[in-house]
């Protein structure tokens, strides 16, 4: 609560207050401009006429434009987040998205496509699945040949848009997700997972084994500096499971 001076001083005072008129006028602004913000909201002043897809190649591009169509004509103002999250929750080509007003009627949009580490298989059929182990699409025969191939264990096939649930599938795929992140140049021709055991068949025909799917980083990172030595050798495997101790032999299958 402020004080009220007494004597000379409350006709000053008063004087500094708000004159009636003034929060008149106040208030009929502010009922105006909730007003003109109720009419924008509901009219084609900032409808959606055109949509910018940044961030992601064309045809992923085209993907988000086509599942954003129906947008078209809605209000900037009233536009929200979960319609827009809602449309492009089915793109499996679509890792992450955010949008952006650009007024007066562009919706911008920046994506993160998402993009596919593997191929799933499972006999003749195959599946594009990405580093989180996402399943993208089906993968047509005899495409996508310069991705890793991994064989799934599990019955049934994946679902398009879903996670692998295939565990050792799971596990094979983020490896090869790491592998590519850190730029491991050698070329994977397919990777294994079992128990305590990942494997990755190189190009060349060799078998990196890795162990366990700790310190994935550090035991490719070994053999990144190891392979080079290893040509021409007639080597057959690197194991680098203690990356402190990689062992190379000829025999692939040696005896315990």
């Amino acid at each position: 609560m402020v004080p009220v001076p007494a004597g000379a001083d409350r006709a000053a005072f008063v004087r500094l207050l708000p004159s009636g008129r003034s929060l008149l006028i106040g208030f009929a602004l502010v009922v105006a401009a909730a007003g003109l913000y109720a009419l924008a909201r509901v009219t084609p002043m900032f409808a959606v006429q055109r949509i910018d897809v940044e961030g992601a190649q064309p045809s992923v591009a085209s993907h988000v434009r086509a599942a954003l169509a129906p947008l078209e004509g809605t209000s900037l103002l009233a536009l929200q987040q979960a319609d827009v999250e809602r449309r492009l929750a089915p793109l499996t080509d679509v890792a992450t998205a955010s949008y952006d007003r650009a007024f007066p009627h562009t919706l911008r949009v920046t994506v993160r496509a998402e993009h596919a580490v593997v191929v799933a298989r499972r006999g003749a059929k195959g599946w594009l699945v990405s580093g989180e182990g996402r399943v993208i699409g089906p993968a047509i025969p005899g495409t996508r040949r310069s991705l890793p191939r991994i064989w799934l264990t599990q019955p049934g096939d994946p679902e398009v848009g879903a996670a692998l649930v295939d565990q050792q599938g799971l596990r094979a795929v983020r490896a090869l997700a790491i592998a590519r992140r850190w730029g491991f140049r050698t070329r994977i021709w397919n990777a294994k997972a079992k128990a305590g055991e990942l494997t990755f068949l190189l190009g060349s025909g060799l078998q990196l084994r890795l162990g366990d799917v700790r310190a994935i980083r550090l035991k490719l990172a070994v053999a990144a500096r190891v392979l080079p030595q290893l040509r021409g050798g007639g080597y057959t495997y690197l194991d680098v499971s203690v990356p402190r101790r990689p062992v190379a032999g000829t025999n692939s299958q040696p005896a315990s």
